[in-house]
């Protein structure tokens, strides 16, 4: 019997307008819960939670003071927003070194701890972080993108350690290249960086260690987020899924 329905259950996915972030929105409302779509576009997040009979919040994930007095009643937390800059270290710049670890690691902590007391309250909670193989690999010329998720990795295991008396799960996933608007993005900056074609990028960068030579899509994401945020997975806690199609295997 599978314990996968989330009905009555409330969610809350950040860059959660679009690729990944959409994708698990779509998912977790199919399966039944209420779904909160944060963005910075608001446009976009508003068009989607009217899709799925959600709530859009327009939000500023770099702005983090407001964060700092949120407090937020979700059953469920996706931190998946997230942004990139590809440049070698002697070059890349500091504030956008900053802004990195900002979004992708001070947002997601703050997040989780203002949703941390009502999931104790409640006694259930999953929150679910979605990082890269870079939270377990890395790869020139990303600095800050895997310096955020190495870190994002700490903070999720600190948590599934905290919460798990209190009935909340932590866990990272973390995909290969995903078929994004971020990563059709890299395309193009890393043909700049590594002066190839923007087809060899593909083939000669982001596929060369995967075993399958596809990209990921983003519903094959956003299944295993639904299942870690279901009933099913309440002894999964502390765990790093790769979604890499063999990539960490080497």
């Amino acid at each position: 019997m599978t314990e996968q329905n989330l009905t009555g259950r409330t969610a809350l996915v950040t860059g959660g307008a679009s690729g990944i972030g959409a994708a698990c929105a779509r998912t977790l409302a199919a399966r039944g819960a209420h779904v909160t779509v944060a963005d910075l576009d608001d446009v976009a997040a508003k068009s989607l939670a009217d899709e799925i009979d959600g709530t859009a919040w327009h939000v500023d994930l770099l702005d983090t003071d407001p964060l700092t007095e949120l407090r937020l009643e979700t059953d469920i937390l996706v931190n998946n927003a997230g942004i990139q800059t590809i440049s070698p270290i002697e070059e890349f710049r500091p504030e956008d070194f900053r802004r990195i670890q900002t979004l992708m690691v001070e947002a997601p902590f703050l997040l989780i701890r203002a949703a941390l007391p009502h999931m104790y309250s409640t006694g259930f909670g999953r929150i679910v972080n979605v990082s890269s193989v870079h939270g377990l690999r890395a790869s020139a010329f990303k600095a800050a993108y895997v310096t955020a998720k190495h870190g994002l990795e700490g903070l999720s295991k600190v948590t599934a350690l905290e919460g798990g008396p209190h009935g909340v799960t932590s866990n990272c996933v973390n995909p290969g290249y995903v078929l994004t608007p971020l990563v059709q993005k890299q395309i193009a900056d890393q043909a700049q960086v590594h002066g190839i074609s923007e087809a060899d990028v593909i083939e000669k960068v982001m596929l060369t260690e995967s075993a399958i030579k596809r990209l990921v899509e983003p519903s094959e994401v956003a299944s295993l987020v639904a299942w870690l945020a279901s009933a099913d997975a309440g002894m999964v806690t502390g765990a790093s899924y790769t979604i890499d199609g063999g990539w960490t295997a080497r």
